[in-house]
């Protein structure tokens, strides 16, 4: 293994897919975020008329048969699902042909921060309504479970590579890429597929969230409600969804004339080691990572060009993140152009950091940025350029992805332009 941080395998993302709120692919995905379009919509998956918060960003007119038999499908939670169907699609616009590839150097590494809720919530009303424990399915803890989409990924492509999930709360695929990152290069994988996916827009899940008073409660303007960095904010807005990245060994991606989106430079991984939900006194966590992540990538503050911020939509943390980046940042925060798609996607907990990282990534090959939408009301206290509600055109040479979750986890992903030399 080589140990000089600046001589090491690089990694470079090879291949994507995504299933989110406002796109069942990368194409239409990337698209509806330039528009600032919405997905945020009243919930249709329950009746929710008698919760606080009735809206969600569901994944409308996802169908799991477009990308598995039926009888796989009925199988798989949602969460699987979307991870699966994540995969294919990153798989074909890689363009591997993993029948002479070794599979035994190609990995998994694909998280939920959650796992099967949906599965779990009907279990349990099998279990009060149809007659107790005999009528609990066999595939209750197989469905459920969290580790079990990357298991499905590695059974079906047969990668025989690394294989396991993170669960790390919103923070989960920002570590999976991490771990895969990692794992490419100290020499044990040519090729990872990373990333996560979550499905918790259930009556537990919703009413879980409201209990801790974190949902946004504005009801009545569903397309509004979630506004990052807004003076109006009022809580996050729940999504769903999933997202893959294929990580590849450069020089293994080079030799088989691979298209190569960006180059994964740098990660930055800390803990607040404070409270179960809030963020660190001015974003102290949040400002070692980046700074990890800077220097991971031997990169100074004044190379980056573009955050993707964690931007909840919550009082604290939008001001807590608008702290920690001025910290790190100084002068050149105000240089740096900050966008949360959560303002569009709504927070898909585990799923985020790999579907938030996938639109820098974009960004950084289109050279253009995605809005935050819905901010109408400027807020003191986050006083930088949020891309207020257009995006924009302009050169990203550098992006940083932040994700933080409760229990005090932060993640945050460097990519940069690939260029060989």
């Amino acid at each position: 293994m080589n140990t000089n941080r600046y001589n090491r395998n690089r990694i470079v993302i090879t291949g994507i897919g995504v299933v989110t709120p406002i796109g069942l692919n990368v194409e239409e995905y990337w698209q509806n975020s330039l528009i600032g379009k919405s997905g945020v919509s009243k919930i249709t998956y329950f009746d929710a008329s008698k919760y606080d918060t009735n809206i969600a960003a569901e994944l409308k007119g996802f169908n799991p048969l477009n990308f598995l038999e039926k009888k796989e499908a009925n199988r798989m939670d949602p969460f699987t699902q979307y991870g699966m169907a994540s995969a294919e699609m990153a798989l074909k616009d890689s363009c591997l042909n993993l029948d002479i590839e070794d599979k035994d150097r190609i990995g998994v590494i694909f998280g939920s921060g959650i796992g099967g809720m949906l599965t779990w919530h009907n279990q349990m009303q099998a279990y009060y309504e149809a007659g107790g424990p005999h009528r609990i399915s066999p595939f209750f803890v197989p469905m459920m479970i969290a580790d079990i989409a990357a298991g499905h990924i590695s059974m079906r492509y047969k990668l025989k590579g690394p294989n396991y999930a993170t669960t790390s709360a919103c923070a989960t695929s920002s570590h999976a890429i991490a771990d895969a990152y990692m794992l490419i290069q100290r020499g044990d994988a040519d090729i990872i597929f990373t990333g996560g996916s979550e499905a918790a827009i259930t009556p537990m899940g919703v009413g879980g969230f409201n209990a801790m008073k974190a949902l946004s409660t504005r009801n009545n303007e569903p397309e509004k409600a979630s506004r990052p960095f807004d003076a109006k904010r009022d809580g996050f807005v729940m999504g769903e969804g999933g997202g893959v990245l294929i990580l590849e060994e450069m020089q293994h991606a080079l030799k088989r004339g691979a298209k190569i989106y960006a180059e994964l430079a740098g990660i930055g991984l800390t803990a607040d080691a404070h409270h179960i939900t809030a963020p660190a006194p001015g974003g102290e966590g949040a400002v070692r990572s980046m700074r990890l992540c800077l220097k991971d990538a031997n990169l100074s503050p004044e190379d980056v060009d573009y955050i993707n911020a964690h931007g909840t939509s919550t009082p604290f943390n939008d001001k807590t993140e608008t702290q920690a980046i001025k910290t790190v940042f100084g002068d050149h925060a105000y240089k740096l152009h900050i966008s949360s798609t959560k303002s569009m996607t709504g927070h898909l907990l585990g799923a985020a950091g790999a579907v938030e990282a996938i639109i820098t990534i974009l960004g950084i090959k289109h050279d253009t940025l995605p809005p935050t939408i819905n901010y109408e009301f400027p807020d003191p206290e986050c006083d930088l350029n949020y891309i207020p509600n257009q995006s924009i055109r302009k050169t990203i040479n550098a992006a940083i992805s932040n994700t933080f979750g409760f229990g005090g986890h932060n993640a945050s992903l460097l990519f940069r332009k690939f260029q060989e030399h």
